[in-house]
């Protein structure tokens, strides 16, 4: 064995060019100190030829001693870890399913036996073996990573070697169940504010305010002791709520019922009481919990109040309640207010932009000139971004009457232009809209998105800018002109006041928004209303924009005959031409108009090959929800989507399916309670 080694070593090793290389030079330098030798002295050279041999003879066994003892190590070490493997796959606590390319399994290790009750599974094929299995085996064959699944009430970290067919699983139930309790433990934050308590306790008797108060605080104290909660009074119209994410997800699960229960009783009163609830979760760091809580606080009253907005950092909000629709609170010391703030802004800025939405409407361009007006009565110039090619017909008769208002003409200009002409030092003023998604200069937007002030009359959305200047929402308004109509009484008195054309502009979007007074018009609509006609508001001018061409009256009449009635609901899908988003809008608000329906949805694409909801309802049916779950927002009875990739089929069907789902959940939620 040793001399087969031996031979084995010397030949493999002599095939390596500097072994071999180096046995030359010292086999060329031992032959040079022979002859060396030899040459001086016959005995000298026999001397060194027999030192010569005798080490050449050690040298050799030596080596012959390391390679048979490196080899022998290298077998028992090979021996060792083959013995090892084969005792990890077998004790390991690690299941293991090999498998050929039929799907039948070829082996299983002792570990993975277990779970099979010990029968016998050589030779069958998995779907055979277990259903269960074989469906988690298709779902994650592609998966480069484990992952987490449930099986036989157990977690598993699950992978697949889709190539060798082997199936790996780990018993991590218990890590599992650990990481749930953490979860479950975790704190959420919230704060509660009640939306008209002030308004409504102003004319009330002290006895009256305290048992409306201690009503209220019973009611709150009961529904945290039920929960399981923590609750704090902050100030009359302010509480404060702590507990784990295992009570969260039971209040999620109840829809937040204290909103509804609240709101009811004290409406028996003749004193309906609202609540609006900003909760945050998933954040260690308690100071970020508490600004985050207040931020969705603010925006659940952004919406209109009513309603429960759920939500952790960078993550998308959820929304529980808002189902009435906003009451009017607002005063007038909030629109003096932000007008005096405006004013101070506009003096710290060199210029200002005003732009509305994408596709603007009279409310939109409205409130442009508005905003222009205010900017020239504080001598500061305001261009108005306005991109023609989207404008609809009474926006392009606006437009058309601009060229006898040279002074308005001349600061109308493009987004391009818009670009040209901004400064670090400007401002940028967005009316009627809060989305940068559907603002006509989206890269001035980015440009000036920290010099940023909003006035808008929808409810706040979850896309909303970061870092505004000033925010002015007031989903109780009727329209964004009439806001903006309120700054007017609180501006310089030695400035321009409006002229006829805008006046008349800002009222016909007032009377646009309402449907002509009908809907969401409160008494400061119509004090704005007297005040726009005051100004030289013209009536016969409103009735010119207002008129709508021959195509779009037809296309309206087409939209709304093909509209199909489904008890109290109007679905109304478009054909496959492109119809202008007024124009849907329209046949939605004429489909109202039907006896017996609550609500209507049309359907239609626009030019940008986007497809469009134009929803609508009389109050009963929230639309805002449901759009909103389809990507959209605006308010309980007036709301609005752009789907892009699908067809109009596509998004019928999506929008059924979600009304029914919307129609479950009512269902579900009157059975609870």
């Amino acid at each position: 064995m040793r001399d087969l080694i031996s031979r084995e070593y010397w030949r493999e090793l002599f095939k390596q060019p500097a072994v071999r290389w180096n046995f030359i030079y010292i086999l060329i330098l031992t032959i040079l100190s022979l002859a060396l030798g030899f040459y001086i002295n016959w005995l000298l050279g026999i001397a060194i030829l027999v030192v010569a041999l005798f080490g050449s003879q050690f040298s050799i066994s030596r080596l012959r001693t390391i390679v048979v003892d490196a080899h022998e190590y290298l077998a028992d070490l090979t021996y060792r870890v083959e013995q090892g493997q084969q005792e990890a796959l077998l004790e390991m606590p690690l299941g293991m399913i090999l498998m050929n390319k039929l799907g039948e399994i070829q082996w299983i290790n002792p570990y993975m036996a277990k779970y099979f009750d010990l029968k016998i599974v050589v030779g069958k094929k998995l779907k055979e073996v277990d259903n269960e299995l074989a469906k988690l085996e298709n779902e994650h064959r592609n998966d480069k990573r484990p992952t987490i699944v449930t099986w036989q009430d157990r977690q598993f970290e699950f992978l697949v070697q889709k190539d060798n067919h082997v199936i790996y699983m780990m018993d991590v139930t218990s890590y599992e169940e650990i990481n749930k309790r953490y979860k479950q433990q975790q704190i959420f934050l919230g704060n509660i504010y009640l939306d008209n308590y002030i308004e409504l306790t102003q004319g009330m008797s002290d006895s009256d305010v305290s048992n409306l108060h201690n009503y209220v605080t019973s009611e709150i104290s009961k529904w945290a002791a039920e929960n399981h909660l923590l609750m704090k009074v902050i100030d009359d119209d302010n509480y404060l709520i702590i507990g784990h994410q295992v009570s969260l997800n039971r209040l999620e699960e109840k829809k937040f019922k204290i909103l509804d229960i609240i709101r009811e009783n004290t409406s028996k009163q003749n004193s309906p009481v609202t609540l609006s609830v900003g909760i945050a979760y998933g954040e260690n760091d308690l100071v970020k919990l508490a600004d985050t809580a207040q931020n969705n606080l603010d925006l659940a009253l952004g919406r209109g109040g009513d309603q429960v907005v759920v939500r952790a950092q960078d993550s998308e909000a959820r929304f529980y309640g808002g189902k009435t629709n906003p009451m009017e609170k607002r005063t007038r010391v909030r629109a003096r207010m932000i007008s005096q703030a405006l004013q101070e802004l506009m003096a710290q800025a060199d210029q200002l932009f005003v732009m509305g939405h994408k596709n603007p409407d009279m409310d939109s361009l409205g409130a442009c000139l508005g905003i222009r007006r205010i900017a020239a009565m504080n001598n500061r110039e305001c261009w108005i971004v306005i991109d023609n090619e989207q404008a609809h017909s009474d926006v392009q008769r606006l437009l058309k009457q601009m060229d006898n208002f040279q002074e308005i003409k001349e600061h109308i200009i493009t987004p391009e232009e818009a670009l040209e002409k901004a400064t670090p030092n400007s401002l940028l003023v967005m009316v009627d809209h809060a989305k940068k998604g559907i603002t006509i200069a989206s890269e001035l937007y980015e440009r000036l998105q920290n010099r940023l002030v909003i006035i808008d009359h929808h409810r706040r959305g979850e896309e909303f800018p970061e870092n505004p200047l000033l925010v002015y929402i007031e989903p109780y308004a009727s329209s964004t002109c009439e806001l903006i109509t309120e700054m007017f009484e609180y501006q310089p008195r030695e400035g321009k006041g409006l002229n006829k054309l805008e006046a008349t502009a800002m009222l016909t979007g007032i009377q646009i928004d309402t449907k002509s007074f009908t809907k969401s018009a409160g008494t400061r609509t119509f004090d704005a209303a007297s005040y726009l006609r005051s100004a030289g508001a013209d009536g016969m001018m409103i009735q010119m924009f207002m008129k709508e061409n021959a195509d779009s009256f037809m296309k309206r009449n087409h939209l709304i005959s093909l509209a199909e009635l489904n008890d109290s609901i109007a679905i109304c899908a478009g054909e496959e031409q492109v119809y202008d988003p007024v124009t849907a809008a329209q046949a939605a608000d004429m489909l109202l108009q039907v006896n017996g329906i609550e609500a209507s949805f049309v359907i239609t694409k626009r030019a940008d090959g986007m497809v469009c909801i134009s929803a609508r309802s009389m109050g009963d049916v929230n639309v805002q929800l449901i759009m909103e779950k389809m990507g959209g927002g605006g308010h309980l009875a007036n709301a609005a989507t752009q789907i892009k990739g699908k067809t109009i089929a596509e998004v019928k069907q999506t929008l059924i399916d979600q009304l029914a789902k919307t129609e479950d959940d009512g269902n579900k939620e009157s059975t609870e309670e």
